[in-house]
């Protein structure tokens, strides 16, 4: 039995321009996706910046979510930490809340193996909190460790509550592992968005959704990309991925810039670039948290010849944002007033 499927967007987290969390927005943006057709929401993942809010902020926006959702969709509490006794104590606060099901990242700096990830991480948590699904996230790009698919299987063989992992490798061939270990009553949920297609589309991957970043702009889009996979309308979904990929391809933007002393490689990541085209098309957003700060302007010229090509040639997928945010994309993206103060001088 599939138990996740669809889109579940990892929402961007809006902050003022004094970086403090806008709850304002935080429920015009959960509105915008339960409208939209998202399957649910990713609370306080990476994407939302859970890595610069405190606690007491990260248990006030995720229960702020479930609250907003109003039952339309599933809420996901991003409690995962590289330190096991907090991420039980999130998940605490997400059960007290009503939230029935937790991401868990994979403990990033100290370095666990796959075999202690298993046995000291994940498996407390499912032990703990056998009514909540478990649901780890596996993105070692990001936290430099990785539980494999056969601890994985490991741990779907033993809890219940552990069916469903969020898949960020960038591989493919550990997807397809995944999928050979875990077996058919496991759901994957694709992580890469530029992925997600073939991760869905080819059965020996058989991912069944996604935990989008593109969602929080194009959540309509994605959804029905989704569904179409789901219902066996492989080639709509496949022109619906190749409308989509100019914003798939915006999630990390990479520039060479010149220093004094010589060029260097530029990554702005995951959500720098979706948050500054937040900015310009008129959605609540507002600056990311530091250390994360600003676009350089060849990269945000990037992020916005990817806009316009997708505004220019499938407007439809820009139009809920038009009709919702009330404003007209023709001039935001195209008028140089509203870069003001996105990029570094």
């Amino acid at each position: 039995m599939t138990v996740f499927s669809g889109c579940y967007t990892a929402l961007i987290t809006p902050f003022r321009a004094n970086r403090e969390v806008d709850y304002e927005g935080l429920q015009k943006l959960v509105e915008f996706q339960m409208n939209n057709g998202v399957s649910g929401i990713l609370a306080c993942g990476t994407t939302g910046e859970s890595a610069t809010l405190d606690w007491n902020e990260h248990n006030k926006v995720t229960e702020r979510i479930h609250e907003y959702t109003h039952n339309k969709g599933m809420t996901i509490a991003g409690t995962g930490s590289n330190s096991t006794q907090e991420a039980i104590e999130g998940t605490v606060h997400a059960k007290h809340t009503g939230i029935k099901a937790v991401l868990l990242v994979d403990p990033y700096y100290n370095g666990p193996s796959s075999l202690e990830i298993r046995r000291e991480y994940v498996e407390p948590v499912a032990k703990q909190f056998p009514d909540m699904q478990v649901i780890p996230y596996i993105i070692p790009g990001r936290t430099g460790t990785q539980l494999l698919p056969q601890d994985l299987a490991v741990l779907h063989a033993d809890y219940p509550n552990v069916r469903c992992v969020k898949e960020a490798t960038g591989n493919v061939e550990n997807v397809r592992l995944t999928r050979k270990v875990c077996g058919t009553d496991f759901d994957i949920l694709s992580g890469d968005d530029d992925k997600t297609f073939a991760m869905m589309s080819q059965p020996d991957m058989a991912a069944t959704g996604a935990v989008s970043v593109t969602s929080n702009i194009a959540p309509r889009a994605v959804s029905d990309m989704l569904r179409c996979v789901l219902d066996g309308k492989v080639e709509q979904a496949k022109q619906l991925a190749e409308a989509l990929q100019p914003l798939f391809d915006t999630i990390t933007v990479k520039t060479q810039e010149q220093t004094p002393f010589g060029p260097v490689l530029c990554r702005a990541r995951n959500p720098l670039a979706t948050k500054t085209l937040m900015n310009v098309l008129g959605m609540p957003s507002g600056p990311c948290r530091q250390p994360l700060g600003k676009m350089t302007r060849s990269g945000l010229k990037l992020v916005l010849q990817a806009a316009r090509k997708v505004y220019e040639t499938h407007p439809e997928i820009f139009k809920p944002i038009e009709q919702t945010f009330d404003v007209d994309l023709t001039d935001r993206l195209n008028n140089e007033r509203y870069l003001e103060g996105l990029t570094y001088a």
